[in-house]
């Protein structure tokens, strides 16, 4: 199995870049695991107290259950990817059966930041974009895709997402094997990814 961990900043492109990778690649073969699915459990705690934590922050990530997953995965084990609910900021009831494929994908903002996770990757990505484009994709997913609105989002970025990403991602970026600019298309680097990636699963 091919572990490989696509990293950025909130906005960055990342999901972008991993559809660009799916696409190239037989579906049977590849499997997607997302880090928002790894919010730490917060049923014990009322809604007003949930909207408060800092999910921008390594804490709020159960980075165990999602080494355990992976182990599991490359066990030959299927596993009950979480499902996360961003409108009431808690795991949902439910989760998602994801099998082990030829090629695993995580993508997260926060996957290199974890030691132990990092350490299973066999490729490490990291997705780039300027602060400024990185805010307009924010808004726009936040606004039109998870209930919030304008001045939430604008707030949460200064007191949180900024701050988060200077501290915790930006850093994370020396750890890379390859690292992807998407403020514009970049077809040289995908298309780098996708050959090293066919020649490691004929190896």
């Amino acid at each position: 199995m091919l572990i490989i961990g696509i990293a950025g900043g909130t906005g960055s492109g990342k999901t972008t870049v991993v559809n660009q990778i799916l696409n190239e690649l037989p579906k049977a073969d590849v499997g997607v695991i997302s880090q928002d699915s790894y919010y730490k459990d917060t049923t014990h705690l009322k809604y007003e107290d949930r909207v408060k934590i800092n999910f921008d922050h390594p804490q709020a990530i159960d980075f165990d259950l999602l080494v355990s997953h992976l182990k599991e995965l490359k066990s030959g084990n299927t596993i009950p990817q979480p499902v996360y609910s961003f409108i009431n900021h808690n795991r949902t009831n439910e989760t998602i059966p994801t099998a082990p494929k030829r090629v695993m994908i995580v993508e997260g903002i926060l996957i290199f930041a974890h030691p132990d996770i990092r350490e299973m990757f066999d490729m490490k990505i990291f997705v780039h974009a300027d602060s400024d484009e990185r805010l307009i994709r924010r808004l726009k997913r936040d606004i039109t895709e998870r209930g919030r609105n304008l001045e939430e989002v604008l707030n949460r970025y200064q007191t949180t997402l900024k701050p988060m990403h200077q501290q915790f991602i930006e850093p994370t970026k020396e750890f890379a094997d390859i690292i992807i600019p998407t403020n514009r298309y970049n077809t040289v680097a995908v298309e780098m990814v996708q050959t090293i990636i066919h020649q490691k699963l004929r190896a």
